[in-house]
């Protein structure tokens, strides 16, 4: 027998013994308890309880036939922390008394209401640290489950220890990315002890060691009832995944008529896919479409659903049909839905090839949509992703405008113009509007949507040099889309990060991500992260010397289905490169071509730079020189000082090569410092090298990125809120934290940085690269 006064569980209780000490030290965590009914589990949370000492207590049990009404499991468990609602920021306090019942039924997004339960279990724990103990969690409600999952993942520094316990085979209680302790029958010794407590003749002794099979609750049990035996029934339904799929599907339910059914499951799935539950949004469009015969109107909505679900999970084709069948439903009877899904559909066709791009951009040109549709001016504008265009497009502000002049456009739709505007060379402002369309997801705990704009955002941060914005950005998004299921920007951040890793020469850890980007694609198709971690390989082995394999991993990116994306587009220069490194030009006249033109119809002036770069290195050497100089008079140094220092790199390289070292040295000068700064490893040490040979004293790296170089990523996300001046509450309303944590990553940030308190982060900001 244990200290405990349990047989044969020594290790889930060190275990457990674990989780206390770091609640009661100020560290946060979680475990999920599994086994077979009456194998302990409940035996262990009543010790956890007891060992528990003077730390708060939170319990609840799962209901069976409660299982149907959403929060209900959650309302239970922390009805005693409900005092500490008024310290919680408006939207989520707000949030969960919806949710209970508290305050107006508004439908409170899943997001916040995790977040909510997150924050409310950080005020609760004090200064003590907080047990908070769920047993049966099969038989939670779908919403609690989801709240309390939600905020067992975001457990840091509250000084929260969470204990679940569920069953095998009840129903259904998933928890990616928590740890889990599976519960294993006794061994024979301890089985034997735990029946030492009854007198039994040895044979009826055997016979109970040999059937119960290290079952506790059998072993004392299995003599007065053999129908304790038997598992408890499975829960037949589960509620919607926030407070608004719920009362849809409750409202279907109720509803005689088949197309009101229709509509209100329609209604539901939507819901559930804001709220990123890709497989309830799919489950319950499916169900709504079974029920139809005609009702293009709601057949349309469910297109949307399911074309929406299937391209987050990556599956491109199945999501443009439905797409584009959709907007054939509704084209001539509501031509602005229409318009919304063939918005869509040309974001999908994206990932299918200039074929598909250019049929879709068809078939949104002749819609008979009103010109006083918010999506009229969205249309023309989009029509310039075709390569054939040549005029320059407008403005992306100039098309917003025209868009606010005619009402509210959907933000699906404004999303998809953060990536055209990438794809046309406009990335501050498709930076700015990402920016604002994040803000609003995160203002409305809109997870589903959320991992699409922060794919845009990193883009642009990639493309104008700021790195370490990427990595923020794209560490948390891969969080994101992780948990909402998304595996297309799973598989797209990934590559991401791997080209991050590429920039600053770290081999390992870009072939480990572009590796586990490039998996997992279907027979026949890319995956979706394969531009980006075809560039990225690239670029690592063109940082490391490796022309000849750069040359390979760029031209992959210049066959269909990818050579009109985007990163077969700003790849272009490296594949120049690669090429005149090889000894090979030749390889590089039609991609550089079909960059001219890109160039020559966007008409920015960093791309024109670029061009005059790629003819700098394939120039002869009378000519060359005008070429590197033109670009550098063109290149934004400020604003995108990635580019201009790898001209500078190739001027003075090219400088030194014609003997005139002194003059190479400032050109080299300024591309070591930016790659310095940013940490470009590589990119560095050929600068050094070059400055090196022209006679120059020899210079240690500098510090990466200033002194914020040495954050976390979550860290530096943190640090640069707080010293733009928000509270530590608002932080965490932001980024899906409690406001311990938040406080955590500042305590751990301010000694990296040199500074004592958040005033003084606020005055060193911009020299420290916060």
């Amino acid at each position: 027998m244990t200290a405990g006064g349990l047989h044969g569980r020594e290790p889930e209780e060190a275990a457990i013994a674990g989780l206390l000490a770091g609640a009661r030290a100020g560290a946060s965590s979680s475990l999920v308890l599994r086994g077979e009914p009456g194998i302990g589990k409940t035996a262990l949370l009543d010790h956890a309880a007891a060992a528990a000492g003077g730390m708060r207590l939170l319990r609840g049990t799962g209901i069976e036939f409660e299982a149907e009404l959403p929060f209900s499991g959650l309302q239970l468990l922390v009805r005693p922390a409900l005092g500490s609602l008024a310290a919680l920021p408006g939207p989520q306090r707000e949030a969960l008394e919806a949710a209970f019942g508290l305050g107006p039924a508004a439908g409170a997004e899943p997001m916040l209401v995790g977040l909510a339960v997150l924050s409310l279990l950080a005020e609760h724990a004090g200064e003590t640290g907080l047990l908070c103990l769920v047993d049966d969690a099969q038989w939670l409600d779908r919403a609690s489950r989801d709240a309390l999952v939600f905020a067992a993942r975001r457990l840091h520094a509250e000084g929260v220890a969470m204990i679940f316990a569920a069953r095998d085979g009840e129903g259904s209680f998933p928890s990616p990315g928590l740890p889990e302790l599976r519960l294993s029958g006794l061994a024979p010794a301890a089985a034997a002890a735990l029946l030492d407590r009854h007198p039994l003749a040895p044979a009826v002794r055997h016979r109970l060691l040999a059937e119960a099979g290290g079952n506790p609750l059998a072993l004392l049990e299995l003599p007065v009832a053999a129908a304790l035996e038997r598992t408890a029934a499975r829960a037949l339904g589960r509620s919607g995944h926030e407070a608004a799929a719920a009362a849809y599907e409750r409202a279907a339910r109720l509803s005689a008529d088949p197309a009101a059914k229709a509509h209100r499951e329609a209604l539901a799935a939507e819901a559930a896919l804001e709220a990123g539950d890709l497989g309830r949004a799919r489950a319950l469009g499916d169900r709504a479409a079974r029920r139809l015969d005609g009702a293009p109107a709601v057949n349309a909505r469910i297109s949307h659903v399911r074309a929406l679900a299937d391209f987050w999970q990556g599956s491109y084709s199945t999501a443009h049909r439905s797409l584009l069948d959709g907007a054939e439903l509704v084209r001539d009877t509501d031509p602005g839905r229409a318009a919304v899904l063939l918005v869509q559909a040309v974001h999908t066709s994206w990932y299918l090839g200039e074929r598909q791009l250019a049929a879709t951009l068809d078939r949104l040109a002749a819609l008979p949509l009103d010109d006083a549709d918010p999506l009229a001016p969205v249309g023309p504008y989009l029509a310039h992703l075709d390569r054939g265009r040549r005029e320059r497009p407008p403005p992306l502000g100039d098309v917003l405008a025209a868009v606010r002049r005619r009402g509210r456009a959907p933000d699906q739709a404004l999303t998809i113009l953060c990536g055209a505007a990438l794809a046309l060379g406009q990335d501050a402002d498709a930076y700015e509007l990402a920016t604002v369309l994040a803000a609003g997801h995160r203002a409305r705990g809109g997870a589903g949507r959320l991992p699409t704009v922060l794919f845009f955002m990193a883009e642009g941060e990639i493309f104008t040099g700021r790195h370490l914005d990427a990595l923020a950005t794209a560490t948390e998004a891969l969080g994101l889309a992780r948990d909402t299921g998304q595996r297309q920007w799973v598989s797209q951040f990934g590559s991401v990060l791997a080209h991050l890793d590429a920039a600053r020469g770290e081999e390992e850890a870009c072939r480990r991500n572009a590796e586990e980007a490039l998996a997992g694609a279907a027979p026949g198709t890319a995956s979706p992260g394969a531009p980006w971690a075809h560039w990225s390989l690239g670029l690592l082995d063109l940082g490391l010397g490796r022309a000849e394999a750069a040359l390979t991993r760029f031209e992959r990116l210049t066959r269909e289905p990818m050579r009109h994306h985007i990163c077969a587009t700003r790849s272009t220069p490296d594949l120049v490169e690669s090429a005149v490194r090889v000894g090979a030009p030749e390889r590089a006249a039609e991609p550089l071509a079909r960059f001219k033109r890109w160039a020559g119809s966007v008409r920015q002036p960093w791309a024109d730079a670029l061009v005059l770069r790629c003819r700098g290195l394939l120039a002869a050497d009378d000519r060359a020189e005008a070429c590197y100089t033109a670009a550098l008079e063109l290149h934004d140094r400020e604003g995108r000082p990635l580019e201009y220092a790898r001209t500078a790199l190739l001027y003075g390289e090219w400088l030194r090569r014609a003997r005139r070292k002194a003059e190479a040295r400032g050109p080299l000068d300024d591309a070591l410092e930016v790659f310095d700064r940013l940490g470009m490893r590589p990119w560095a040490e050929r600068a050094r090298g070059e400055l090196t040979a022209t006679g120059a004293p020899a210079r240690g790296p500098e510090p990466a990125g200033g002194t914020a170089a040495g954050l976390t990523p979550q860290e530096l996300q943190i640090t640069r809120l707080a010293a733009q001046g928000l509270s530590n509450r608002d932080i965490a309303a932001q980024l899906f934290l409690s406001h311990r944590t938040v406080g955590y990553h500042l305590y751990k940030a301010y000694p990296k940085l040199g500074v004592a308190s958040r005033s003084e982060l606020r005055e060193v900001a911009d020299r420290l690269g916060v």
